[in-house]
């Protein structure tokens, strides 16, 4: 089967909606620390459905805060500048895609997507890697699917039949159909919005076990997938849990009973998350 090309896929980027300017702002200053946190306050304030989100998360236990935050500027200064551009770029980005027919179920991706944020950011401090920028790997790290889904829906639904008939991982058959898979197709976008370099190398590796041994932000990723299916927050009934690297069991080397704590931290805080950010 021929499906489109990379470069035709790469045009279909290229119209995609813009990030709301304050976004793009926030992802190109994740490797700054220079950021004028009174001047991104009042950025963040003008976009009131955006603001109203933030608050809401800042209050909820996902922070567990000992006092009520109020307003956009406290919440950036009791929660700080990283924890503030998650939150934002989460928002924002969950509002980005509209949603569209033909048997894709724009729900079940969303609640997967967030899901693996949720986990990511609580696997992230065992390999040293930034809590905040694992939860903005976890919830991009599926993105491609929804360019192929919005952008190519006569494709995709032939890479979901093609799931179905073969009980295959998505990815195996997208490779089948169109010779190219959600992994390559999110990298570009993540290349096209201008996200970080270990961000975009995060989403464009992690389903490739064979580039996973160093580690880091692409391995939290990885296993953050692997639990996010294997939880089943998605909702979705045939949902395969993908391969996972021996690397990442064994740099996360733990026993039954912290792997079970760890499972049940990442629903609750999934449960609330989802809440908030889905509704």
């Amino acid at each position: 089967m021929t499906g489109p090309s990379f470069e035709q896929l790469v045009r279909q980027i290229q119209e995609l909606p813009a990030l709301p300017a304050v976004v793009l702002e926030l992802l190109s200053s994740i490797d700054q620390e220079d950021t004028d946190v009174h001047v991104l306050a009042q950025k963040i304030e003008l976009d009131q459905a955006l603001a109203a989100k933030t608050l809401r998360i800042a209050n909820s236990s996902f922070y567990g805060m000992q006092s009520k935050v109020t307003s956009i500027p406290q919440a950036v200064s009791v929660l700080g500048f990283h924890s503030i551009r998650t939150l934002v770029t989460a928002c924002a980005l969950t509002g980005s895609f509209a949603p569209v027919g033909g048997g894709f179920d724009f729900a079940a991706f969303w609640r997967h997507s967030l899901a693996t944020a949720v986990a990511a950011r609580v696997l992230a401090p065992q390999l040293q890697v930034n809590p905040e920028t694992a939860f903005t790997a976890g919830l991009l790290h599926d993105l491609g699917t929804l360019v192929l889904a919005t952008r190519f829906p006569a494709e995709h639904a032939q890479i979901r039949g093609y799931r179905a008939a073969h009980d295959c991982q998505m990815a195996a058959a997208e490779q089948a159909v169109i010779g190219m898979d959600h992994a390559q197709v999110g990298s570009a976008l993540a290349a096209y919005w201008k996200f970080p370099l270990t961000i975009q190398q995060a989403v464009a590796d992690h389903h490739a076990i064979d580039r996973l041994d160093g580690g880091g932000l692409a391995l939290v990723v990885h296993v953050a997938n692997a639990i996010a299916h294997g939880l089943d927050l998605s909702g979705q009934d045939d949902a395969l849990v993908p391969p996972l690297s021996a690397t990442g069991w064994e740099r996360f080397a733990s026993d039954d009973a912290a792997w079970f704590a760890l499972f049940a931290r990442i629903e609750r805080t999934f449960d609330e998350m989802s809440r908030i950010m889905l509704a």
